[in-house]
């Protein structure tokens, strides 16, 4: 019964810390598939996120004068909207002029823009790690025979699925989603059709950033600390899990990120931790050997 237990605990670790992974590479799908790009500045954006929440939690003190659940919801409001603007500023100024460039031209640009922000992130809040504190959120630990469920690992996974599950909604179910799917298959043909383009890379740009800034502030609270160059990292594994369900894919990034999460916490539990990081590459390894499409396949001109 204790193996069982055991399993049961690394199972809940892993669908925490995938349903993390599983919204930093719907980010990634989502520039992905209307641009053709991968945006590696967006881990940078998640560490913003998570500085940003660091910031009016702790400095500006939001979680004891307002009390934590309030705290945390104008927390996620204010962090999500100040990512998207970086987002959006992102694209302004790093993308849109080299829109009719080589792709080339438009990687250089986003590895410059990933290394920018890492070092604005450093110079504002400093090298040394952050912590946000052990009272945000209560310390509930749920008891089910000897198998412990804390509290604050089921809100954020809850939290995780909900964001993915109304974006699942927003890109399959509405005019705008609609629009995106259509110039995620062909712009020009989508431009003949009415649809301003334009606007919906702008769009990509600020949805994409805002799931990473929640996954960021999300980060913060679960771990307790965050790091400067934690979006380096995240944005790696974030990326593995995007190829892992299929770049481009809305429901192979959730599927992606989920797995790899799993992946992690089994292999940290049953080899070792110092492992858990080689165990995510060699995934990848794997997966662009033998199936470089995905597990779900890249779908961008039928998904989105």
């Amino acid at each position: 019964m204790p193996d069982f237990e055991f399993f049961l605990q690394q199972l809940s670790n892993g669908l925490t810390r995938g349903s993390i992974y599983a919204l930093i590479a719907l980010g990634y799908t989502m520039v992905y598939g209307v641009m053709k790009l991968i945006n590696f500045a967006h881990g940078e954006l998640f560490a913003l996120g998570a500085y940003l929440g660091y910031t009016l939690l702790v400095v500006f003190g939001l979680g004891g004068s307002l009390g934590p659940p309030l705290a945390i919801g104008l927390s996620i409001i204010m962090v999500v909207g100040l990512v998207s603007l970086a987002g959006y500023l992102l694209e302004r100024v790093a993308y849109r002029p080299l829109r009719s460039s080589d792709r080339l031209a438009a990687v250089v640009s986003a590895l410059g823009a990933s290394i920018f922000l890492q070092n604005a992130i450093m110079l504002q809040w400093g090298a040394q790690y952050r912590a946000f504190g052990a009272d945000l959120l209560p310390n509930v630990v749920f008891h089910i025979g000897g198998f412990n469920l804390p509290l604050v690992r089921v809100l954020v996974f809850v939290a995780a699925v909900a964001v993915m599950a109304a974006l699942h909604v927003f890109v399959h179910r509405t005019r705008l989603g609609l629009a995106i799917r259509a110039a995620a298959i062909d712009q020009g043909a989508a431009k003949l059709m009415g649809v301003d383009v334009q606007k919906v890379i702008i769009l990509v740009f600020i949805i994409g950033p805002a799931l990473g800034g929640l996954a960021g502030l999300l980060v913060g609270v679960y771990y307790g600390q965050i790091n400067f160059n934690m979006g380096q990292l995240y944005g790696l594994k974030a990326f593995t899990a995007a190829i892992v369900g299929g770049i481009g894919n809305i429901t192979g990034a959730m599927v992606g990120g989920l797995l790899l999460g799993l992946l992690e916490a089994l292999g940290e539990g049953y080899i070792s931790v110092i492992w858990k990081d080689a165990i995510t590459f060699l995934v990848l390894i794997l997966i662009l050997v033998f199936r470089p499409t995905g597990l779900l396949k890249e779908r961008v001109a039928e998904k989105l």
